[in-house]
């Protein structure tokens, strides 16, 4: 599999990621329990694979994720030879401060977790969701902290993760970032991100597009899962869902191959972080990067509109 630079930090990552919110049980965001063995014999499978990257955060599953990922690497005796783990700086959930003392303890739980002494490639997360955004912008606050882990070599690469374009512009223009990840904002239903991705394609920053199957619906399909990013959808948030799958079904291929490969194919794009909930996904989501697609599917999909729109202007957020 293809490996990109993350800038001039040294780290090579390949064009998949695999994403582990779900392996730390999320019911109240995707709907279903993933159990510990589930989750264990999920990130074994992935450390055996061609992928090099892995991505995590602090509160998901309120620590599980973590948890769950470090009992994997104990097993393993340690990470994979050159693989590369993403992980980010979490808010308080109960409180919501997210200053630099707050930094401080979201990087001592994550390393504690996962039995890591540092993280190659460290995000602040959701700052969108702290108690008070001035506290992360302000001197001597969780971003200039976030810079001090790279400088201590806590992180070897650090970047921002979070939803809301319009507070994402300003801190990315402000500090010099190694990455960025942005979710659902980038599918074949959605464009909101060209902004974002413009602007830090420009800078030389990697660009990580996470969620493309917009939630999910693109994997599992309208019929088994009527959600769109995590929330229930009607019939005419679901129709553009629907377009999607009559076109697959004209070509005889899966959705989910088509919304993987939209966003594989950029090639502003460093890498495309997809999450799994269950071994047999890891190789389900390979065949789907190296699927066949017809350019008349291409052709189909491209006539189609797309919503610029935020997919979670109305979502419910919740931590678990």
């Amino acid at each position: 599999m293809i490996k990109q630079a993350i800038g001039n930090t040294g780290l090579n990552v390949t064009s998949l990621c695999f994403g582990t919110s779900c392996l730390g049980n999320m019911p109240d965001t995707y709907g279903y329990q993933v159990d510990e063995n589930r989750a264990r014999d999920t990130l074994l499978t992935i450390f055996d694979s061609q992928v090099n990257f892995l991505d995590t955060s602090n509160n998901y599953g309120l620590g599980r994720s973590e948890e769950r990922i470090g009992a994997a690497i104990q097993e393993r005796g340690g990470l994979p030879e050159g693989f590369v783990l993403s992980g980010k700086l979490d808010r308080d959930l109960a409180t919501g401060r997210f200053d630099a003392s707050r930094v401080r303890q979201s990087i001592e739980e994550s390393l504690t977790r996962l039995g890591l002494d540092s993280i190659p490639l460290l995000h602040l997360h959701d700052p969108e969701h702290a108690r008070d955004l001035s506290e992360i912008t302000a001197d001597g606050g969780a971003l200039d902290e976030l810079l001090k882990l790279k400088e201590e070599g806590i992180a070897q690469a650090v970047g921002l993760a979070m939803g809301r374009i319009d507070i994402m512009m300003p801190i990315l223009k402000d500090y010099p970032f190694d990455a960025l990840i942005s979710h659902n904002r980038y599918t074949v239903i959605n464009r909101s991100a060209e902004q974002a991705f413009a602007w830090a394609h420009k800078q030389n920053i990697a660009i990580l597009n996470a969620a493309p199957y917009a939630g999910g619906v693109l994997a599992k399909g309208s019929a088994e899962m009527p959600k769109v990013t995590y929330q229930p959808a009607d019939d005419k948030t679901l129709a553009p869902i629907r377009d999607i799958e009559a076109i697959c079904a004209t070509h005889a291929i899966a959705p989910g191959a088509l919304a993987l490969q939209f966003s594989m194919q950029d090639p502003r794009l460093t890498s495309t972080i997809v999450g799994v909930s269950k071994p047999e996904r890891v190789q389900q989501t390979l065949d789907w990067a190296s699927a066949e697609i017809p350019q008349a599917a291409w052709d189909e999909l491209h006539s189609l509109g797309y919503s610029s729109d935020d997919p979670e202007a109305d979502r419910d957020y919740k931590p678990g």
